[in-house]
């Protein structure tokens, strides 16, 4: 008969074979960027000691006593050698917060720290709190720009459902001590804003998405850019849309900012989720773009179509059909690790280089907005290649 003592240990050993197993690349690749077989945090990654009162007199039966739903939605850094995420953990209770994991190599082995980040509320305290966006600014602080949800006051008494979003602010040193700053002032709400990593003019620069509402954009028409004199006191005071929404594409529904754009020679680079409507509900993918060095705001290049889109498992979890970032890492060696969930369940990593996604967004056709213009482009390459064959 097992005792007490031996399930604990069997609970350690099996978490220590599931952090520690090897992930490898799928071979399948469209040349761009390649998957990884397996997720690399679930709900079973969180520690054992998070769940398990480990004590036999409170405990007899070892249940678990409280309970992880899902790990997503990351925002992701490197730091003191390590591949840094801030995950947002959800509880079977529906809350979220925020942990640090880390890993030596940016694709598996990820370890939680062993306590999660105690967030300081503003001074109206959220109900929730999720989707971190982590920016080292040049000003040398860690940013944390993430959504604070609360029941919207206003609603119809027995609405428990209606809900408000701000962009909450936090920065920190250490990852572990974090300053609340004031909640960002906008004129609409804002579930998905992102800080650029270096000041503009001498000001704090702001990826925005404007929405009329907790769900839907409404007459936001897609996202924003913004300045701000204080991020101690952040006010948006005018808002200017850098990347539209279209009918009929990727992002006609909205769309927003992903992580932080990354720096390369020929611009920035920028990853992002546009969501359409299906018959399934709401379909989540990612898209690419780049803006000018010398005037960020400004495209200029918009490849056409997903970048990324749900693919086998990923398409099944709480919120099915969806990919999500927050997190992308640069290396010094020009590997990119582009950290994504699925179906708002669990965290996954692809990679690619810095080289082939600014030739993915240099050289990949815009959308052309109809289907006669998409056969076009279709015909022009495929003319191409049998001239070529034909040699």
């Amino acid at each position: 008969m097992d005792t007490f003592k031996s399930k604990v240990e069997k609970l350690f050993q099996d978490y220590e074979e599931l952090i520690t197993k090897k992930n490898e690349q799928v071979a399948e690749s469209n040349g761009v960027y390649h998957r990884y077989k397996n997720p690399i945090l679930t709900a079973a990654h969180t520690p054992v000691f998070w769940k398990y009162d480990l004590n036999e007199e409170t405990n007899p039966y070892l249940m678990e006593r409280i309970g992880m739903n899902a790990t997503l939605n990351s925002g992701a850094m490197k730091w003191n050698g390590k591949y840094i995420l801030v995950v947002r953990v959800e509880g079977s209770d529906r809350k979220s917060f925020f942990a640090v994991a880390e890993s030596p190599n940016g694709i598996d082995n990820f370890r939680f720290w062993d306590f999660p980040i105690t967030m300081p509320d503003d001074l109206v305290p959220a109900t929730n709190i999720y989707d971190m966006r982590l920016t080292f600014h040049e000003d040398g602080w860690i940013y944390g720009i993430f959504c604070a949800e609360r029941h919207d006051d206003n609603a119809p008494a027995g609405d428990l459902s209606s809900a408000t979003a701000t962009a909450a602010i936090a920065r920190t040193k250490d990852l572990v001590n974090w300053e609340r700053l004031p909640d960002l002032k906008t004129k609409s709400q804002q579930r998905n804003v992102v800080l650029h990593p270096e000041f503009v003019d001498g000001q704090y620069a702001l990826y925005t998405r404007p929405q009329d509402g907790f769900i839907d954009a409404g007459s936001g028409g897609g996202i924003g850019w913004a300045l701000v004199d204080d991020i101690t006191n952040a006010e948006v005071k005018e808002e200017k849309i850098i990347d539209q929404r279209y009918y009929h594409t990727i992002k006609e529904v909205k769309n927003g900012e992903g992580p932080h754009p990354i720096k390369t020679p020929k611009g920035w680079l920028h990853l992002a989720h546009g969501v359409r409507g299906c018959a399934a509900g709401l379909r989540y993918v990612l898209y690419m773009y780049m803006t000018s060095l010398e005037d960020p705001t400004k495209l200029i290049a918009t490849p056409g179509g997903f970048f990324m889109a749900p693919d086998g498992d990923e398409r099944i979890g709480d919120v099915s059909n969806v990919l999500f970032t927050n997190g992308w890492i640069a290396d010094e060696d020009g590997t990119v690790y582009i950290y994504y969930a699925s179906s708002d369940t669990r965290m996954h990593v692809a990679t690619s280089t810095i080289d082939k996604l600014v030739d993915y967004c240099m050289n990949t056709p815009v959308d052309g907005l109809t289907t006669s213009a998409s056969v076009e482009t279709l015909n022009q390459m495929i003319a191409k290649n049998l001239k070529l064959m034909n040699k």
